[in-house]
């Protein structure tokens, strides 16, 4: 049992880091270079398929890396815990910061007309996602260096 939820929570902790990182190194870059109306065209295109996928990759690695806290002796379980309270730092950063960014950009119905209240919202969606990559590869490190040790 404890090399099964090892294994499942490398995989998405891995995945989970493995994304968020992409999205930093390409993603954000692309979306910068953008005007403003093609960028919330893409920026509402971009998390069709994320949305409902991450939260149950965040949330399932999560689950595993605290359920192995519980159940392991040693070493390890610290670092199981550790990994446990980064992925929901993850979590919560995901979803009290970008989410509601996402569905404000998501609500534009014309990316060429914007509201005259409109503030591009990208550098500071930046900022909340560069902080969920970090807790992230954080946690893939924790998580590694328990499995590791036990």
């Amino acid at each position: 049992m404890t090399e099964v939820l090892g294994v499942a929570a490398l995989l998405g902790g891995g995945v989970t880091a493995g994304v968020l990182f992409a999205v930093a190194l390409s993603v954000l870059p692309a979306l910068f270079a953008m005007e403003t109306g093609p960028y919330v065209h893409a920026h509402q295109l971009l998390g069709r398929n994320w949305d409902p996928t991450m939260p149950v990759i965040v949330l399932s690695s999560t689950l595993a890396n605290g359920v192995l806290a519980v159940t392991v002796d040693g070493a390890g379980r610290p670092l199981f815990a550790a990994a446990a309270v980064l992925l929901l730092g993850v979590s919560g950063v995901s979803h009290l910061c970008n989410v509601p960014i996402n569905r404000t950009v998501k609500g534009i119905t014309d990316p060429a007309v914007l509201p005259a209240d409109w503030q591009d919202p990208r550098p500071l969606w930046r900022r909340w996602h560069l902080l969920r990559t970090a807790l992230a590869v954080l946690a893939l490190v924790c998580t590694a260096s328990a499995v590791a040790l036990v």
